[in-house]
């Protein structure tokens, strides 16, 4: 049954029902819970939390919308695959805006923000060789707090909804791939930010963020039941290229 999972996925009667509906079966689909194929319920879902199915149907959709779902009416509704061309979309877009982020921040070197981000990333080496789920949710946390240091939370609430299917990619790579990568790469762009280097701030992020083009590939060759398409001809060779941003601008 869905209430019975995982504490996290419990539901907090105070709170507004269908957000945390949508929340916890947007998790359970990138966390590879929900897999592709997988059919769900609205009534088993009203059932399990004990409420009516409308909060439910809202969820439905907005997860359709953001290509995680497909609702098929007296058939149920499935988890998608994922979808190989919205990942690259996806990492292109955050890299985008992530990047003129980093830049906003580093301009502004603020020593408070840096503590904190530092603080995270102590959380985050505590985790990352124990809870691989445990650490996106800090990573998540990571790159909001960039966000809204640079006044731009509304900017990643737009990224929040477009990468979705970059987040199930990524959540694959984790357990094939070590984490202090990533960890290094997190600490690389706090340094940068805090030394006041524009151009060095966002090379730094671009790197971190092109990380899920490395590991596509792989993955790719691990798990192709998972893919809605794969590339045509041979699969892409892995990203091994810096990018070698400039200095303070």
């Amino acid at each position: 049954m869905f209430a019975d999972v995982q504490p996290q996925w419990a539901l907090d009667p105070s709170q507004p029902i269908a957000p945390q509906i949508h929340r916890i079966l947007r998790e359970r689909v990138i966390l590879g819970d929900l897999t592709p194929g997988h059919k769900i319920s609205e009534t088993e879902i009203a059932l399990s939390y004990d409420i009516s199915r409308q909060p439910v149907r809202e969820a439905f959709i907005k997860l359709a919308e953001e290509g995680l779902m497909a609702i098929r009416p007296q058939r149920g509704s499935i988890v998608t695959k994922i979808a190989y061309n919205a990942v690259h979309d996806a990492r292109f877009l955050r890299e985008a805006v992530e990047s003129d982020i980093v830049r906003l921040v580093a301009s502004l070197a603020d020593p408070a923000l840096v503590r904190e981000l530092r603080r995270q990333i102590a959380l985050q080496r505590d985790v990352a060789s124990t809870n691989p789920a445990g650490f996106i949710h800090l990573d998540e946390t990571f790159h909001r707090t960039l966000a809204e240091g640079a006044g731009k939370a509304g900017a990643w609430r737009v990224i929040q909804g477009l990468k979705a299917q970059m987040d199930r990619v990524r959540y694959l790579a984790l357990g094939q791939f070590p984490l202090n990568r990533l960890l290094t790469q997190h600490i690389a762009v706090v340094d940068r930010i805090e030394a006041g280097d524009v151009g060095g701030a966002e090379g730094a992020i671009r790197v971190h963020l092109r990380e899920v083009l490395r590991d596509l590939p792989q993955i790719l060759r691990s798990h192709p039941e998972l893919f809605d398409q794969m590339p045509e001809g041979d699969l892409p060779e892995p990203v091994n290229a810096p990018f070698h941003g400039g200095g303070n601008s």
